[in-house]
């Protein structure tokens, strides 16, 4: 059976919430009485600040930091972009040559940088004291694979270098209270279940004041009210100097979501996860993983035949990858393994 089953509706087996979380119900009507209100002219611009810090504080209780160290935005590239800009000329960047290219992009194309691309399995093994940061994934989105979090932590300690974890493929699903990393980012319409255009960026006080405000507008202002005419400088104390103005709709409509998130619970979300993906993964020969995402071989009729049957999946790096998440049931895998009926890998 599926968590929270009269939050969601999907039309068929929906298995592809690394591309596109499903909508909760709460979430759509929070975003439809929005647009309602705005289509009456009715939208009071200061009350949906209430969600941008219902949405700040659920995701800083995932990753067991205080509210005061998480910034929103739209897009992690954006906030990836502001920590390669924070990096002195020089800096020697570790990264996986296999990872998104929201991690890679920006630090590729700030001039100045070092920056080393190694296979995902040997990037810990990688990392010396040549190295001033790291920057990966938590979860591949190719292929699901999960990194060794404490073993990153750990090597990243005994080296002195820093870190930046994206966990878009992870919050939601993977428990991170425990996570060590001295930048987290998080798109929010994946695993999170928002509207795409809502972002997280968790960056500690001793770091902060490292990271350039470039993107910085009235949002980031210490009063955001009172910030949006004229001089001076006057940027929020804590990460919030790291805002971006919202995308009003998406808040409104995210924040519910990620209450659902916490009401239900990670650690039930990760079992149930988990367990689903391990019964398909049993289901086609392979043994138990560790990753709500599953990558197996894709023949060339699998699409069709899986859009047939009502499945929703994607195909990443030539592999067909499924992603099971709280919305699913073991019917959905059922589904999937009738439709895939010769059943390799």
């Amino acid at each position: 059976m599926s968590l929270a089953p009269e939050e969601f509706a999907p039309a068929g087996a929906f298995l592809n919430s690394a591309t596109l979380g499903l909508a909760p119900r709460r979430s759509l009507e929070a975003m439809c009485a929005f647009e309602e209100a705005r289509a009456a002219g009715e939208v009071d611009a200061v009350s949906v600040d209430a969600y941008v810090e219902r949405g700040r504080a659920a995701f800083a209780a995932m990753l067991g930091r205080s509210p005061d160290d998480v910034a929103t935005g739209s897009q992690t590239s954006q906030f990836v972009g502001l920590v390669a800009a924070s990096l002195p000329a020089g800096s020697v960047v570790l990264a996986a040559e296999e990872d998104f290219t929201s991690v890679l992009f920006p630090f590729l194309r700030t001039p100045g940088l070092d920056v080393r691309l190694v296979p995902l399995d040997g990037l810990l093994d990688a990392i010396s004291d040549e190295v001033d940061l790291v920057a990966v994934s938590a979860v591949q989105s190719s292929d699901g694979r999960v990194l060794d979090l404490d073993g990153l932590a750990e090597a990243a300690a005994r080296h002195d270098v820093r870190t930046l974890v994206d966990v878009t493929q992870a919050a939601g699903w993977l428990p991170l209270e425990g996570l060590v990393a001295d930048y987290v980012v998080a798109g929010g319409y994946k695993w999170l279940l928002g509207p795409r255009g809502t972002c997280f960026l968790s960056v500690g006080a001793g770091l902060r004041d490292e990271v350039p405000t470039l993107a910085a507008g009235w949002y980031a202002g210490a009063s955001r009210w009172d910030s949006i005419y004229g001089p001076p400088l006057r940027l929020a104390p804590d990460a919030r100097r790291f805002d971006l103005s919202p995308a009003w709709g998406c808040w409104v409509g995210h924040a519910p979501a990620l209450d659902l998130l916490l009401e239900v619970g990670v650690d039930r979300i990760h079992a149930h996860d988990l367990a689903l993906a391990d019964a398909f993964r049993e289901g086609i020969g392979l043994p138990a993983g560790d990753s709500a995402i599953v990558s197996v071989r894709c023949p060339p009729d699998a699409p069709e035949r899986l859009a047939a049957a009502g499945i929703r999946a994607a195909v990443r790096a030539g592999r067909l990858r499924l992603s099971f998440h709280l919305y699913n049931s073991d019917a959905d895998v059922e589904a999937v393994l009738r439709a895939l009926a010769d059943r390799q890998t």
